[in-house]
Order: structure tokens, then C-alpha cells, then sequence
């Protein structure tokens, strides 16, 4: 490969870093107003039949008082991460605590309807109950909650790591438990950073993708069990158990994204319109419905980033968490060049967002 040539592929890796980030920061911003409707009928009358810009929250809902434009809290958190990753280079858990305690943790005080973004979520707010209230150390907070909480902000982890498999699951594994310990939740959430450092290193959000994990399962850069030879077959009789199983018990997180694409994509199988994903996969917070309609509409519009996040943000319920994964999944297919300018010039301090994105772009580029 020449000089020239090597310099094109690191180009277009940053862009496609960098159009992760900032597309996580444009769905979550761009749910702000809408977030958390149920009831499609009350989304409908207060914000019209299609929501295709950013919005400011009704004053007796979610995140009252906020502009259009604004990050909730989950891109406070996102942004928080980024900050820390591009100072120290790399994932640094000491400095990431201590920003938590310092930056962030006093501006909340318990309540739900509180805090940064204008609303606190569970998993944040018992680490915030156990860390500030009853004195307990990093390592001590994690919960049960089954959202995709960590998976909004260690989405920056995976960008970071996404031409390193192996430090890209344990540094999202690590950051993940602080707030997050089901088992289930963190695989998942793991199985995403995966799916998202794949697409950041280029390769296609289809039916090959789970095969193209799979395959770093069994080198062992993806900590997910398996006993299954080639493309899921059974194991080769008198074949010898890998001596080290992977810490989660099952790569079935992994396999669901193919399935999800080749359904995307397949004429016999059509949700009309598309924001109906919600409907299909589940509108609730919970990482079993947020994940498969973020991995539906980011195989289904792999090259048109703004269907894919209005999609996502008008399918109601918890749109802000679908919203923001999905624009990171299509940010990072589409690149930062890729995203439509009106959703960078309305997004709030944008500057300066763009600034520490294109920093951590620049490092990933550098290998």
C-alpha cells in the first residue's frame, strides 16, 4: 500500500470515528423534546406527525426547561467519557472515577427529575446513593438496572478500541460494572461495543457481521463462550474444550446483529414505516428492546444517517436510548461527512464537541 493510499484508509477511519461519536450526540439530542411518550397519539399532538429537527421538552415532561439542541444526561455522561479518553489517551478508570466524583456526582442529589440533562437514571442514581450517601468504594456501585445506561457512554470506549477487540471488551466490561452488573446486561452491552468498533474499522452492518465476531471469539479477542465449530456447527466429535471459556457464557449477543441486517434487508420482511421498530422490538429502556431496533434501523438505512435517527426518535418510548445508539451505529458507516450539517450546526456546543471528537478520531487513526 503506498504512503498516499495509507493516508486515504486513516482518513476515512477517523471520519468514521468521529461521525460515531458526533452521531450519538445528535440522537440523543434530538430525542430530548420527545422522550419517553408511550402513548403515540400524545407524541403526535404535541409534536406533529413527524419530528425531524431538534426539539425543546414540554414544560410538564421529561427534561423540562432544557432548549432544543441540548444534551440529556446520558450525553453529559458520553461526554464526560470522551473528555477522559482523549486526555489520557486510552481508557483510564482513576481518571474516570475521579471526574464522576468531582464534575458530576455533586450536581445530582437522588431525585429522579434532577441533575444534568434533566433527569437521572436508576443505575445512576444508586451509584450516586451508595458512592456519596453510604461512602462506598469504585467497584462497590453497580446495579441490576437492564438499561443500555452504560452502553450510552462506553459507546466512546468502543470507538476508541475499535482496531483492538481484546482491550475493547475489557475496557467496556471494566467501565460497564461500575454502574451495571447483571450478566446478561453487560454482555450485551459488550456485544454492542463490538458491533460498533466493527463498523468504525469499516467492515458492513449485514449477515456477515456475527461471523466476522465469531471468528474473534474463537482467536480469543472477544471473551464470549462457544463450543461450536465453523458457522455454528456442532463441535468436531472428540474435540478438546477451549481451556479458557470466555467470561460471558453465551455469544448469542453477538449473533443477534446478522440476524437483525439480513431481516433489514430482506423484501418478505418489512416494518412500514420504519419507525415501527419500536412497536416490533419493544419501546421500553431495557437492553433486550433497545439494542435489536437500534441494530433493525442502523442496517436498514446504513447510508442515510438522518432516516435513521428520525426513525428512531419517532418511534416514542425510550427514543432518546435508541436514538443515540442508533446514530452512533450509522455515524460510523456514514462518517462525520455523511451526517447532515443542520444536525451539527443545531446541536449545543457543537464546537467543542467536534473538537474532542476529531481528538479522539485522530488517536484511533494513529493505532
Amino acid at each position: 500500500m503506498s504512503a498516499i493510499d495509507r493516508e486515504a484508509d486513516s482518513a476515512a477511519l477517523a471520519d468514521r470515528a468521529a461521525g460515531a461519536l458526533m452521531g450519538a450526540f445528535i440522537g440523543d439530542a434530538l430525542a430530548l423534546g420527545p422522550h419517553w411518550y408511550y402513548d403515540l397519539d400524545a407524541l403526535r399532538a404535541r409534536y406533529g406527525p413527524w419530528i425531524s429537527d431538534y426539539t425543546a421538552p414540554m414544560p410538564d415532561h421529561y427534561h423540562a426547561g432544557m432548549k432544543a439542541g441540548e444534551s440529556s444526561q446520558a450525553g453529559v455522561l458520553l461526554r464526560l467519557t470522551l473528555e477522559s479518553l482523549a486526555e489520557r489517551g486510552g481508557y483510564d478508570e482513576v481518571d474516570f472515577c475521579r471526574r464522576m466524583d468531582e464534575d458530576f456526582f455533586p450536581q445530582l442529589d437522588g431525585n429522579p427529575m434532577q441533575g444534568p440533562g434533566g433527569y437521572t437514571s436508576q443505575s445512576i442514581r444508586e451509584a450516586w446513593r451508595k458512592r456519596v450517601q453510604q461512602g462506598l468504594s469504585w467497584g462497590q456501585l453497580g446495579g441490576n438496572a437492564d438499561t443500555t445506561e452504560a452502553a450510552e457512554r462506553t459507546l466512546a470506549i468502543a470507538v476508541r478500541y475499535a482496531l483492538d477487540s481484546a482491550a475493547l471488551a475489557d475496557a467496556v466490561t471494566r467501565n460497564t460494572v461500575l454502574t451495571q452488573t447483571d450478566g446478561t446486561v453487560v454482555a450485551m452491552t459488550v456485544a454492542f461495543g463490538a458491533v460498533l468498533g466493527m463498523l468504525v474499522e469499516g467492515h458492513p452492518l449485514d449477515a456477515s457481521i456475527s461471523a466476522r465476531l465469531m471468528a474473534r471469539v474463537k482467536t480469543g479477542a472477544l471473551p464470549f463462550h462457544t463450543v461450536t465449530s465453523g458457522k455454528l456447527q456442532a463441535p468436531r466429535l472428540g474435540a478438546a474444550e477451549a481451556p479458557t471459556a470466555g467470561r460471558f457464557p453465551s455469544p448469542d449477543a453477538l449473533l443477534t446483529p446478522s440476524s437483525i441486517a439480513r431481516a433489514a434487508r430482506d423484501p418478505d420482511v418489512r416494518i412500514e414505516p420504519a419507525w415501527k421498530a419500536s412497536l416490533v422490538y419493544g419501546m421500553p429502556c431495557a437492553v433486550y428492546h433497545q439494542f435489536p431496533a437500534a441494530y433493525y434501523l442502523a442496517a436498514r438505512f446504513a447510508d442515510d444517517f438522518e432516516s435513521a435517527v428520525l426513525h428512531a426518535v419517532n418511534g416514542g418510548g425510550q427514543n432518546l436510548a435508541r436514538a443515540m445508539l442508533t446514530g452512533a451505529l450509522v455515524g460510523a458507516q456514514v462518517g462525520l461527512v455523511g451526517i447532515p450539517r443542520r444536525f451539527i450546526d443545531g446541536l449545543a456546543d457543537a464546537a467543542a464537541l467536534c473538537t474532542v471528537a476529531d481528538r479522539l478520531a485522530g488517536q484511533v487513526a494513529a493505532g
